[in-house]
């Protein structure tokens, strides 16, 4: 069985999207599917990386009109959606017989898919945002709605299957694993995890660096994590070594062993909410994209996480309070931690697998 998977990464995308398919490709593959990405090399890319999982990855080239495309999600597919969809079947046809083709991609709805009908046997789309329409067989939101049924009423084909919810999150085996080793946590903060994402657009890890040496804890070690996609890698690594007890990683493997590790998270809204429910880690969130608002406002309502809001909205100080005021609630922090790992099991990847099989 082959799957081909079309999405992208880059500074403004961020990683998630890449990474959330890499999960599911590695469950593909464990099942004896071969597995090929198409990715376009906008600034920051993952192809490299992806490559360095073992996956050939068909690379479309960047485009020197790519700014004049309108909307923030067509913008990140760096070419209108007809060039896409034309050097995507391009790169199709060349793979011969094509069971699958997953695409996790803001820009690209129902027009681009019903291109690819002739090329691949079947259609998945990993969505977030319900917000156009598709053209697919199978449909995985892995977040955490109330009105998911609603959301995309009218939006999606009557045979496709629909897999909604935290249990469908796409979370790689080593957290699975992790999860199984992980120690008894007591609720005292003696680690904390600092990651905003890939690329961290708006700093928000320098935020959150500078309200913990305010805090001025040498007790508390720190572990900083951020991607190669980071802009402002250099001045997060000085603000780090600057603290006692602090250690700096990028685009690390180890990210299972660092949840598995901390008492809490200062970290996004994002798709990193699941990997952390999974480690049952606390967390102060702060909202960075449109499409992690209601994320945040949900978990934050089941009393996984402590939510601060937009990010422009979000001061040195309220991330100081909230951690002190976590530092001072042992019984909070266990009952935050008991919850999360109750939303999310880390067998997401095989269930959707299970489907497409």
């Amino acid at each position: 069985m082959k799957v081909i998977f079309r999405t992208d990464a880059s500074v403004a995308i961020g990683s998630g999207h890449a990474m959330r398919c890499l999960t599911l490709a590695a469950a593909l593959r464990e099942k004896g599917a071969e597995v090929v990405f198409i990715c376009r090399e906008l600034k920051g890319n993952l192809c490299a990386f992806i490559e360095e999982k073992g996956y050939r990855v068909r690379r479309l080239p960047v485009h020197s009109d790519s700014a004049l495309q309108k909307g923030l999600y067509a913008r990140w597919l760096g070419v209108d959606i007809e060039t896409d969809a034309a050097e995507t079947m391009a790169a199709i046809e060349k793979e011969g017989q094509v069971r699958w083709l997953v695409i996790d991609s803001y820009a690209i709805d129902k027009r681009w898919e019903a291109r690819m009908r002739p090329f691949v046997s079947g259609i998945m789309v990993i969505d977030d945002l319900a917000d156009r329409e598709h053209d697919c067989d199978i449909l995985l939101n892995q977040n955490l709605y109330d009105d998911m049924e609603e959301r995309y009423a009218g939006k999606l084909p009557i045979h496709c299957k629909r897999l909604f919810g935290p249990e469908y999150a796409l979370i790689r085996p080593e957290f699975r694993d992790a999860r199984l080793k992980r120690g008894q946590r007591h609720g005292s903060i003696r680690r904390i995890l600092v990651f905003y994402g890939g690329s961290d657009l708006t700093n928000e890890t320098s935020k959150a660096l500078r309200a913990i040496q305010s805090l001025n804890m040498p007790q508390v070690a720190v572990d900083v994590v951020v991607g190669k996609a980071n802009p402002n890698r250099e001045e997060i690594e000085k603000h780090a070594f600057a603290l006692p007890n602090a250690a700096f990683y990028c685009q690390t493997d180890d990210m299972a062993e660092l949840m598995s590790r901390a008492d809490l998270a200062l970290g996004a809204g994002g798709s990193s909410s699941w990997e952390r429910c999974c480690m049952g880690l606390p967390a102060i969130v702060t909202v960075v994209a449109e499409n992690q608002a209601a994320i945040a406002e949900n978990l934050a309502k089941r009393g996984i996480v402590i939510n601060l809001g937009w990010h422009a909205d979000a001061k040195e100080a309220d991330i100081q309070n909230a951690v002190k005021a976590l530092m001072d609630d042992r019984q909070k922090v266990l009952e935050m931690g008991k919850r999360a790992l109750g939303l999310v099991d880390g067998d997401g990847a095989l269930r959707a697998v299970k489907e497409m099989i």
